[in-house]
């Protein structure tokens, strides 16, 4: 019988779930670290929310654990990487916190926009200060989106029937999906412009962390309030600080920080700030709905081999994973490649199947692209969820199928339709396991993907070789790979360089500013 332990708070019914289908189950909160590694051992599953940090220590001992599963969104406190080296299937729940979370950030501007905590202290206190706390009405404002997916449309609709004008800023976001959502898709300066109220609903990544700094507060109306439910990291917090003792922002509502548990932070100790301790999951009914879910999805997994929601693993049958299973990971990084170099909203999505790829069950390989794709844009995409929060965003997926092999016996080709161009990778298999790139933008070239990459695409000049690899030297670089192509003498070119680490952003600027290189894209794989 499979034995799952339960290390964070969930709700009762969860452990009778995993009773009720045969599964053993012990729910033990406030382990230690120490504790945890003690005795994860002796389990299948882990069931946790956000307290719990599975660390590489916790599963280098877990021996027998096959799954973990996140009562919620965020995995931030799961080493994810390691869990997937290890085999262990990592799953979440992206969908039952999001009303939650809507309505949390909704809260907080009401609670900024009249004040109600200094004011409620204040009444406490015996001090009736009716003249002190001048508030502001919602109906009429602009509230600025920075980020439209699950939680943010749900916080555009809500704006909406307050009589508030919502505009977004969303590479991602199709015209069309907005277009449905009532709302107006915006450059970034342009939000900052315009709202007064902004508030953020993006993932934390490379491309949004310190997305609020001192240079975005500028280009922000004086008077603006800013509301972040989403991430801790997305606002420079010193920043923040600075512009409210300056009174250009007029006042914040954050419950997420940098360092969680926030037992001290530069924001705190200001009427005008409005701190909550990560709460926008905090409702009976989100609680209970995640706990529910992850204990099926756990279950089922244990009991079936059924996969849901998983965050490192496609869904697919026992039976199909074998054959599979390198599809999978050409798909994927197929997707990776095309999602990490797209910076505008994608309208369509070709997938080319041909050889022997064509004969096989293309829904899995497709959801795994489209993970792939998705994911350097959006928070918790997995296998499950990429096909519906694609057609949530109105982009076309299409499938094409030739089973009469072309140049390779098998090949899988990604063509990625933004507001702006049309982008395509194709890939195939070699010895049947082993992915290589082998086509990007019709540019023949062949290499293997790893851990940190450089794109490049330049003028087919003499001396941009030499230039890349005397820069990349000086800045201590090593090359591991060096791949590749042109279309055509003289005309446009492309490089995929494998490299031992990643690029600091001064040497990223030096190599941009090479002559005839047309742009750099640092990719991880």
């Amino acid at each position: 019988m499979p034995k799952v332990l339960i290390s964070d708070k969930l709700s009762p019914q969860a452990v009778d779930i995993f009773k009720d289908n045969g599964v053993e189950v012990d729910f033990e909160t406030g382990l230690s670290p120490e504790e945890l590694v003690a005795r994860i051992g002796d389990y299948d599953g882990l069931a946790v929310r956000s307290a719990t940090k599975v660390t590489a220590d916790v599963l280098a001992a877990a021996d027998n654990l096959k799954v973990v599963g996140r009562a919620g969104i965020g995995v931030d406190n799961i080493d994810l990487a390691n869990a997937t080296k290890q085999g262990v299937v990592v799953m979440n729940t992206p969908f039952g916190n999001a009303t939650t979370t809507a309505e949390h950030a909704i809260a907080m501007m009401f609670a900024l926009a009249r004040q109600l905590p200094a004011a409620n202290g204040s009444t406490q206190a015996g001090k009736w200060e009716k003249s002190r706390f001048m508030g502001r009405e919602i109906e009429g404002k602009t509230l600025g989106l920075i980020g439209c997916g699950n939680i943010g449309s749900i916080v555009a609709d809500r704006a909406q029937g307050l009589r508030m004008k919502v505009i977004v800023h969303d590479p991602y976001l199709s015209p069309e999906r907005a277009g449905d959502l009532g709302i107006e898709k915006l450059e970034l300066p342009d939000l900052f412009a315009r709202a007064d109220f902004i508030s953020l609903h993006a993932p934390l990544t490379d491309g949004t962390k310190g997305i609020i700094d001192a240079a975005a507060i500028a280009q922000m109306r004086p008077g603006v309030q800013i509301i972040n439910c989403a991430r801790g990291g997305l606002v420079v917090e010193e920043d923040l600080a600075d512009a409210l003792d300056s009174g250009h922002v007029a006042g914040a509502a954050f419950d997420v920080f940098v360092e969680e548990p926030a037992r001290e932070n530069v924001l705190f100790g200001r009427e005008n700030v409005v701190c909550t301790p990560h709460l926008g999951a905090a409702t009976t009914e989100a609680q209970e709905k995640v706990a529910l879910q992850v204990a099926q999805q756990m279950a089922d997994y244990l009991l079936t081999g059924a996969v849901t929601n998983a965050i490192n693993m496609p869904s697919v049958s026992a039976e199909e994973a074998p054959k599979l299973r390198p599809y999978m990971a050409l798909a994927e990084q197929l997707g990776s490649f095309a999602g990490q170099l797209t910076e505008t909203g994608i309208t369509a999505v070709t997938i080319d199947f041909e050889g022997h790829a064509a004969t096989l069950n293309t829904r899995p390989l497709a959801s795994a692209l489209l993970s792939g794709l998705l994911s350097p844009m959006l928070d918790a995409v997995n296998m499950v969820s990429a096909p519906s929060i694609a057609r949530e965003r109105n982009i076309s997926v299409t499938e094409t199928k030739n089973e009469q092999p072309g140049d390779y016996e098998t090949l899988i080709r990604l063509t990625v339709q933004t507001e702006r161009q049309s982008r395509s990778v194709a890939g195939t298999l070699f010895g049947g396991d082993r992915a290589r790139v082998v086509d990007v933008k019709g540019i023949e070239i062949e290499a293997e993907l790893a851990p940190h990459m450089l794109y490049i695409t330049n003028h087919d000049k003499p001396g941009v070789i030499g230039d890349l690899g005397k820069t990349l030297g000086d800045a201590g670089i090593n090359i591991a790979t060096f791949h590749l192509g042109r279309a055509g003498e003289g005309g446009d070119a492309i490089a995929l360089l494998q490299i031992d680490q990643p690029l600091a952003l001064s040497v990223l600027d030096a190599v941009s500013g090479l002559p005839n290189i047309l742009q750099v894209k640092q990719l991880a794989f």
